[in-house]
């Protein structure tokens, strides 16, 4: 065997090392892969070639109609935000398709259609990449409760992913019997290796199906773990329940996103509140694992450690937000973290390995109720940093819109007719008066959370000040819940203003480094409003993404704007007015073309009353 030049051969290595490198590296940086992009869910790209100096050039690159020509159905929204992986995009259509498009052009490459004109889930879809012997595939569920698996490739049901492409969710371990109530997906779930996991989408009479959390073999279907949301007896939690309490206990459950440290194998499981939302005299106690961020093994569904962020929860303050992911520097370390909040709009800031807050949390004394039964936990976990991000109080006598006299005298009249009482944060709901509640049911910060920006320590999230008019009342079927049913929003309906003063909408950034607000901007316009007075904020559903050429993206807002900020100051650099409100996220990706684009699905419609429409995706690029 000849003889190798020994420095020749560390250069090829080398060389050939730095290629394989830079080419694992690519897929990644160009793609857009998980629903917040990295699986911890930091909704941050590395593109630079959009910056503040050059947005305002971004145009409509492709436009993609979601709905089919000539087709009768209904206008539908959604929530979705398209993949991209290797140049083609994965789009979660509402009207019953799962379709690829080429990146650049929008042309389709292959369109699956749901069998029994089912749709996929209104927030996402998740992708897994393939083990080698199995071909990448899209998983995704529906509203009767089945998780599907789609070929990546070729646009087919997957094989050997239960029967046909799809297993049912609706198992007699989580459906107990009370197999004619409501149980779906309303979100992506969530990658892990060979895992795809499962939450679910509960309604809200006190006994019902399960909230577990669960883990199939994504290439089999087959059920791997399950994490129950609710203690059984003999598990850590079950004495926060009163005894007897647990049996059969809706509620509990992941209806958001999920996130996962990969590196580590920790998956963040953010649960909501248990049923009914609005009362617990029938479950006195702290309520584990309800209103808790829960840390587990991911390969095994072992339980590591809680953060509980509300206790014994009777205002439906579910964590919402997907837990993110993030390092924070602090006292020259850097230190593994997860941010998470609930409908509270506080914000904490925790170790992601020990569950331990890295600022200060204090137990404060609430507010106690005088509802028959009820006994609100006496004190609430609020961190000392940072500030909440959404108002938590409203008082009649100082906090009534002025923006115009007509809307003054509406609201003054709304509070007299409706007898309604001050609130703070905490306050409990009555059952003889109705209270304006902040945040309201629909909370201050929604789905779809923050992004964070790794190079300035910013976590970046949108929030609104939406009140509920609410009390409480024992229902015909025995339980208690919502006097109104679905909350009353406090706001003109007519005219879709909200009746305390604004902002009613506000963009924040958080430096997690010191925990303090680095910046806040009014986040919204009121078109109806005269010339001067509508830069009041909007509500807003749908998050922001943040990218390292320095811009935050973001949709969100009822008022159908598409808006760019300076992530850095908080500066809006770029606006589009669209013809739909997107109650999405976007994202952005590299094409083979090597342009950086930038996707939304606009469709209209959610609960804060936005217009629904046929609906489109739209991709925006520089000329």
């Amino acid at each position: 065997m000849p003889k190798i030049n020994t420095r020749v051969r560390t250069l090829t290595v080398a060389l050939l090392g730095s290629l394989l490198f830079a080419g694992a590296q690519a897929a990644p940086q160009d793609d857009w892969p998980n629903y917040g992009r990295d699986p911890g869910g930091a909704r941050y790209s590395p593109l630079t070639q959009i910056t503040p100096a050059n947005v305002n050039s971004l145009k409509v690159a492709w436009k993609h109609d979601l709905k089919p020509a000539g087709s009768d159905l209904r206008n539908t929204a959604s929530q979705t935000t398209p993949l991209v992986v290797d140049g083609v995009l994965y789009l979660a259509n509402p009207y019953g398709k799962i379709q690829a498009l080429d990146g650049v052009s929008g042309k389709e490459i292959w369109s699956y259609t749901l069998p029994d004109n089912l749709r996929p889930n209104t927030r996402g879809i998740a992708y897994w990449p393939g083990d080698g012997k199995e071909d990448p595939r899209l998983i995704f569920a529906t509203p009767n409760g089945k998780l599907m698996a789609v070929n990546a490739k070729t646009g087919k049901a997957a094989e050997g992913f239960g029967d046909k492409g799809a297993i049912n969710l609706r198992t007699p371990e989580i459906m107990r019997g009370f197999t004619d109530r409501p149980y779906a997906m309303s979100s992506a779930p969530l990658i892990y290796k060979n895992l795809v996991m499962t939450g679910g989408a509960l309604g809200e009479i006190p006994k019902g199906p399960s909230g577990a959390v669960r883990a199939w073999d994504v290439r089999t279907g087959k059920l791997v773990w399950t994490f129950d949301a609710v203690p059984k007896k003999g598990e850590p939690g079950y004495d926060t329940w009163a005894p007897g309490s647990t049996e059969n206990r809706a509620g509990v459950n992941v209806w958001g996103l999920m996130n996962v440290d990969a590196e580590r194998g920790i998956a963040y499981l953010p649960f909501g509140a248990p049923a009914s939302d609005r009362y617990g005299g029938d479950r006195h106690g702290t309520n584990l694992f309800s209103g808790s961020l829960v840390a587990v093994n991911a390969a095994t569904g072992k339980y590591l450690w809680h953060f509980q962020l509300v206790h014994h929860d009777i205002w439906d303050h579910d964590l919402d937000t997907p837990p993110l992911l993030m390092t924070v520097r602090r006292n020259g370390k850097d230190i593994p973290a997860v941010a998470t909040m609930t409908k509270s709009a506080y914000l904490f800031i925790l170790d992601r390995v020990t569950g331990k807050p890295l600022y200060e949390v204090k137990e404060v004394p609430v507010p106690a109720s005088t509802v028959t039964g009820e006994q609100a936990w006496p004190t609430q976990p609020m961190p000392v940093k940072p500030p909440p991000l959404a108002r938590q109080h409203f008082t009649a006598a100082t906090d009534i819109a002025t923006v115009t006299p007509e809307h003054k005298a509406f609201c003054e009249k709304l509070i007299k007719d409706k007898k309604l009482h001050d609130s703070i944060a905490y306050s409990p709901l009555t059952m003889d008066s109705r209270i304006a509640r902040f945040p309201g049911s629909g909370g201050g910060p929604e789905w779809g959370g923050g992004s964070f920006d790794a190079k300035l320590g910013y976590y970046i999230v949108n929030t609104h000040d939406m009140g509920s008019i609410e009390m409480v009342e024992k229902k015909k079927e025995g339980h208690w819940g919502s006097a109104d049913g679905p909350d009353s929003f406090f706001i003109d309906e007519d005219k879709n203003l909200m009746c305390q003063t604004p902002p009613w909408g506000t963009l924040y950034a958080v430096n997690v480094n010191t925990g303090d607000i680095a910046w806040s901007k009014t986040f919204g316009v009121t078109d109806s409003l005269p010339e001067g007075s509508r830069n009041t904020g909007r509500p807003s559903i749908g998050g922001p993404i943040s990218t390292a050429g320095g811009l935050t993206f973001i949709a969100a807002t009822d008022d159908s704007r598409f808006r760019a900020y300076e992530s850095a100051t908080g500066k809006e650099v770029w606006t589009y007015k669209m013809e739909l409100s997107a109650h999405a996220t976007p994202m952005t990706y590299r094409g083979k073309d090597g342009k950086q684009y930038v996707a939304i699905v606009a469709t209209g419609g959610s609960f804060i009353r936005s217009p629904t429409g046929p609906g489109s995706l739209m991709v925006f690029a520089l000329p």
